[in-house]
């Protein structure tokens, strides 16, 4: 096996991931478990780490580079955030070593926008840009990372400019569950990204944002009046969401730059759907890939540098 060179972590809320990197930024193996930001609160944040990097065989002196929740306020150690307008490489001058263990770990900070009329902040996700923009060659972009709290993100030339949170995945959860809409999408089974309801509920929310407390309603009122089963309701509410978040994150110009689309998995399906149905230019990058290619981006001008090339 090669020999490593450092690890990268993203280190959420409620996920750990780790990867054991060489020099050449070859993955040598990979770790994974529930142990976010909430668990390793209670065990210990130094003892995960440890824990798997042990798993791994890792030499004791392997320097590693987090971002995430780790770097939270209730984390390991709070890294601060980084203001916008700022150019991305201004995250990694913004990364805090942690003190008190034997080996080199530091912490990439988030960014904040601190407008009066729209606070928003990001932690983790400036990773993912990272990654996500290397290869960028457009002067201007918006940036989609969707996810609980999805972030739009518009890059000019290399700066973010401004970002926006919408609270997509949470309002779904909260909704499905805590809300009259509970008793329609009960018994929901899984449905794909090109189900009828879902992507007509998509168009209906994204042409007439103002009516999208109407347009929920008709999840339950369907299933009532129309026989709408459990799984399209449940598609209905995804898709009505969705649109919900695309009208807000563009607003009312008729042309929008490329959309850099960076998720996986479901996600992943669901919003290239979603951008298709509404004929938006979109390219699509994977999650892990963006943020993997960012802890790199990171490792190599923090951790690998020579002292007087270090940010």
């Amino acid at each position: 096996m090669n020999k490593p060179a450092y690890a990268a972590v993203d280190w959420g809320t409620s996920s750990f991931r780790l990867w054991l990197m060489d020099a050449g930024d070859t993955v040598l193996a990979e770790r994974r478990s529930g142990e976010g930001m909430t668990s390793a609160a209670q065990t210990g944040f130094p003892e995960v780490l440890a824990a798997h990097l042990s798993a791994l065989e890792a030499p004791s002196d392997l320097p590693v580079i987090i971002c995430g929740m780790a770097g939270a306020r209730q984390g390991w150690v709070e890294a601060g955030y980084v203001d916008v307008p700022a150019p991305l490489p201004a995250v990694l001058a913004g990364a805090v070593r942690v003190s008190g263990i034997d080996r080199d770990v530091r912490i990439l900070p988030g960014l904040a926008q601190r407008h009066a009329d729209a606070p928003d902040v990001m932690r983790g996700e400036e990773t993912q840009l990272l990654g996500a923009l290397q290869s960028a060659t457009e002067s201007t972009q918006i940036v989609c990372m969707p996810g609980t709290h999805s972030k739009w993100v518009t890059v000019t030339n290399d700066l973010v400019t401004g970002f926006a949170t919408f609270m997509t995945g949470e309002l779904f959860d909260l909704l499905s569950k805590h809300s009259v809409l509970s008793h329609s999408v009960a018994g929901a089974g899984s449905f794909d990204a090109d189900c009828p309801a879902f992507l007509s509920a998509v168009e209906a929310a994204f042409r007439a944002p103002q009516r999208v407390s109407n347009i929920l309603f008709t999840v339950r009122s369907g299933t009532l009046l129309q026989d709408l089963s459990p799984t399209d309701a449940a598609a209905r509410l995804s898709g009505t969401l969705i649109g919900l978040e695309i009208a807000g994150a563009l607003g009312s110009a008729a042309e929008h730059p490329m959309i850099r689309l960076v998720a996986s998995g479901k996600l992943r399906s669901l919003y290239e759907s979603a951008l298709s149905v509404l004929s938006l230019c979109f390219q699509t990058i994977d999650a892990d890939e963006a943020v993997r290619r960012g802890l790199s981006a990171a490792a190599h001008k923090i951790l690998l540098a020579k002292p007087e090339e270090q940010p």
